[in-house]
């Protein structure tokens, strides 16, 4: 009997309000609590800094809408890899899985890492290392739990993810019901320039944004199909935006826009402010449960992508021999985490932990962010007479503005970031020299699933 070879395709069984719901609660992350803080200190006022979240969410509408098309023309589960192997070639792609084992994947658990660590620090600090202490910790213990076969249920993820909301909404209601006095502000010289610090101010807000690009994926199982992709986009950026101006204004309002600048857990801290220490105690442990979710999220899927990376290319053969009794790639899970944990310790020795995880991780995070956008163009030339369900609206306004904004944001991530930034370029030259000993894949690539990160992004 002849099997068929046609790969099963998705059922449309999810509306515009559910995914609406696995956008934000996607999106809406554990970077929240932190990334505030960074944009503070690289904008020299408010409202330098409420335009920062603004435009955060208009470039996020644009490269989702970018997304759309290529998900409902290009149907995969490779996302990204796919993306760029069908446009530039295999040699390209191999660069992208190689930053995502090497720089991206593991700096998105370093730096949930780092978020647990400065929230649980606030609920029981380990000292002066405290942060770093407990981002190991976390890197270890579930590295450890998943290479056992040992994985939080879907239930738990749902009921932390919820938490995680939660924190969000409890932040805001107590900042905007505050009367008692603001922080006293810094200098403007401390609190930053906008005229130097603005791009680097976007790479924290749109790091905070990040995750629309996984959401694109379930448009191949929207009950109202692709026509309903640009109204999910668009209704859940635009509240995801709403909440994040929202607590955002909770922030300036309890701290101040210096006091929220020179915060290291600003959420812990407006509670410290509005409710006490256990106002405190409560934020830092919702928080922290949050980002050890996200962190266990991407563990789980960053083991699995390096997996298939190591089946399709033999330099990397080591990662793609899976453990039956661990029903997992032990081999992948042990290589991650020991680069994740080489990521913290990398952190450790800079200025701040998670600052310089975010430089090291930008430039190449937007290279190929700048790359999937100009694929857009290059697939519509290379490809016309594919079926494109989904178009661009405005095309090619929109995918040029996101485009140029993913070009302004690698240019920002290089120019206004330090060693991290160069440290981070290394390794995917790193990439170039090990593409050009061992020229070809084992086999036709399958990689599976390569573009995701984690169920938060921070």
């Amino acid at each position: 009997m002849k099997q068929s070879t046609e790969l099963p395709h998705p059922k449309r069984r999810i509306t515009v309000t559910d995914a609406v719901l696995i956008i934000v609660g996607i999106v809406v992350g554990a970077g929240i609590f932190r990334a505030p803080s960074l944009v503070a200190a690289n904008t020299s006022n408010d409202t330098m800094f409420f335009l920062a979240w603004i435009l955060g969410g208009i470039v996020s509408i644009a490269g989702a809408l970018c997304y759309a098309e290529l998900t409902t023309a290009f149907t995969n589960t490779g996302g990204d890899y796919h993306f760029l192997n069908r446009a530039y070639g295999k040699r390209l792609a191999f660069l992208f899985a190689w930053a995502r084992i090497s720089v991206i994947q593991t700096g998105s658990i370093a730096l949930l890492s780092y978020i647990f660590g400065d929230y649980f620090s606030q609920v029981y600090s380990l000292g002066e290392h405290s942060s770093f202490i407990y981002a190991a910790m976390v890197i270890i213990v579930l590295t450890a739990l998943n290479m056992t076969g040992i994985r939080f249920g879907t239930g738990t993820q749902r009921l932390f993810t919820l938490s995680e909301i939660g924190g969000v909404l409890l932040i805001v209601t107590f900042g905007l019901l505050y009367s008692g006095p603001t922080v006293p502000i810094v200098e403007p010289a401390q609190a930053g320039s906008a005229g130097s610090s603005l791009g680097l101010a976007m790479i924290f807000v749109l790091l905070t944004y990040g995750g629309w690009n996984e959401a694109a994926y379930i448009s191949a199982e929207l009950k109202s199909g692709s026509n309903g992709m640009i109204r999910t986009l668009i209704i859940s950026i635009s509240i995801i935006t709403v909440l994040y101006l929202l607590i955002n204004v909770a922030y300036i309002k309890v701290l101040g826009h210096g006091g929220l600048g020179r915060s290291a857990a600003a959420g812990a801290d407006l509670m410290r402010l509005t409710a006490g220490s256990t106002g405190t105690y409560i934020i830092g442990t919702l928080v922290a449960i949050s980002a050890l979710t996200s962190a266990n999220a991407t563990i789980f899927t960053g083991a699995r992508t390096n997996y298939a990376l190591g089946k399709d290319f033999k330099i990397f053969s080591f990662l793609g021999r899976w453990n039956e009794r661990a029903s997992g790639p032990v081999n992948a899970f042990l290589i991650q985490g020991l680069v994740s944990l080489a990521l913290i310790s990398f952190g450790l020795f800079t200025r701040s932990g998670f600052e310089t995880i975010i430089e090291y991780t930008a430039p190449v995070f937007w290279f190929f962010f700048l790359l999937v956008g100009i694929a857009l163009f290059v697939l519509r030339k290379k490809e016309p007479e594919i079926y494109r369900p989904f178009r661009v609206p405005l095309y090619p306004i929109t995918p040029i503005i996101f485009c140029l904004s993913s070009a302004y944001l690698l240019y920002s991530s290089v120019t206004y970031t330090g060693f991290g930034a160069l440290a981070g370029i290394y390794v995917l030259l790193a990439g170039v020299i090990i593409l050009l000993i061992f020229r070809k894949p084992d086999r036709h690539v399958t990689i599976e699933n390569p573009a995701k990160v984690s169920a938060d992004t921070v």
